[in-house]
């Protein structure tokens, strides 16, 4: 339907400019053209020669490039009969007022732009489900989100590297959400386990380390059903991430679905959080505990308030840990040999945490 639309804006323009002007598509055939009797001729190479210059190409007594969408750069290319300055010249313009023909038609018809404004609310609940059906989307499709935050740049766009990782456009669906923010919305059957699921997360930080030299980070939604949650699933993937910038810095994959108490507090307001510590702690008490005293802390709960095993893999004699905990039950009033008053130090450290590196909200 598209080409019929371009066919429609190059007849209204063909008496306008005296020259040939058509469209080229992915496949390298003319789909819409002025000199009608060109449609369905084969243009290869075209594409790829024009792929390495930087905006227009001109040979063969024509001028060719690439159509402009709000994607960027479109796999379709618009051509000019001449390689004259105004052949370039009508070539943009060609390509601009296509490509917003076919922004409108995308809008209107294409699966990704839909994902998208499901995502961002930006259409209402109840056309959702209609929309769906028009598309041909199958309600009972179990699918997951995954929002990619590239923090570094690379010669490829971020949302051309994940699109040429995943190309089957039928299944999976990548969305350019910021410059350096991608969405990609895939089905996973086959990835039924939470663990398959960020091993794929993993697979994809991975390759794109490795081949694109790009250093990411992974937020990963809860798995939903049909097409009404992916608000809530891409919300999710962002909290995820925002999550993770808190709590934990050292990992590049954050499953929403293992934030465990960061994601209680990261929904509390600043104030009760504020509160929180003021009761928990004398004032002043927990920033007197130095970074030493707080490594033990931690390596403390890492073995489960043990303190025989925390001794022995901090290499330390097991009264020199009970003399620092000790210490901390005079400075803190709270002793973490008791598991409840233990379990009460942690989350304010963690609130404390939040406090100091809190995330914008989305």
């Amino acid at each position: 339907m598209a080409n019929r639309l371009f066919q429609g804006v190059i007849h209204q323009m063909k008496d306008a400019v005296s020259r040939v002007i058509g469209v080229i598509d992915e496949t390298g055939i003319i789909v819409a053209c002025s000199d009608m009797k060109r449609i369905g001729e084969p243009m290869l190479g075209i594409k790829e020669e024009l792929s390495f210059s930087t905006t227009s190409l001109q040979q063969n007594g024509y001028t060719y490039r690439f159509l402009s969408t709000n994607a960027g750069k479109s796999d379709c290319t618009v051509f000019v009969e001449g390689e004259d300055k105004k052949a370039d010249e009508l070539s943009c313009v060609l390509s601009v007022s296509l490509g917003s023909v076919k922004n409108l038609y995308d809008e209107k018809y294409d699966k990704s732009s839909f994902i998208k404004n499901v995502m961002l609310d930006n259409i209402l609940p109840s056309d959702i489900y209609i929309k769906g059906k028009e598309l041909h989307f199958d309600g009972e499709t179990s699918r997951v989100v995954f929002l990619i935050k590239f923090y570094s740049h690379t010669d490829m766009l971020p949302y051309e590297i994940v699109q040429g990782m995943f190309p089957d456009k039928n299944t999976d669906y990548v969305i350019n959400i910021g410059e350096q923010d991608i969405v990609l919305v895939k089905e996973v059957g086959g990835y039924e386990e939470p663990e398959e699921i960020e091993e794929l997360a993993n697979s994809i930080a991975q390759t794109l380390s490795t081949e694109f030299y790009s250093k990411v980070s992974i937020g990963i939604s809860s798995v939903v059903v049909g097409l009404k949650d992916l608000a809530r699933a891409y919300k999710e993937a962002r909290i995820a991430l925002e999550v993770g910038k808190v709590f934990d810095t050292e990992k590049n994959i954050i499953d929403y679905d293992n934030l465990g108490i960061g994601r209680l507090i990261y929904q509390l307001p600043t104030t009760l959080c504020e509160a929180f510590l003021q009761e928990v702690f004398k004032k002043g008490s927990l920033e007197t505990l130095d970074r030493d005293t707080l490594d033990t802390v931690q390596r403390f709960f890492e073995y489960n308030l043990n303190v025989s095993e925390t001794s022995r893999n901090l290499f330390v004699h097991r009264n020199t840990l009970v003399y620092r905990l000790e210490k901390i039950r005079k400075i803190t009033g709270l002793d973490l040999r008791n598991f409840d008053q233990a379990i009460t130090f942690k989350v304010a450290l963690m609130v404390k945490k939040y406090l100091t590196n809190k995330p914008t909200k989305f």
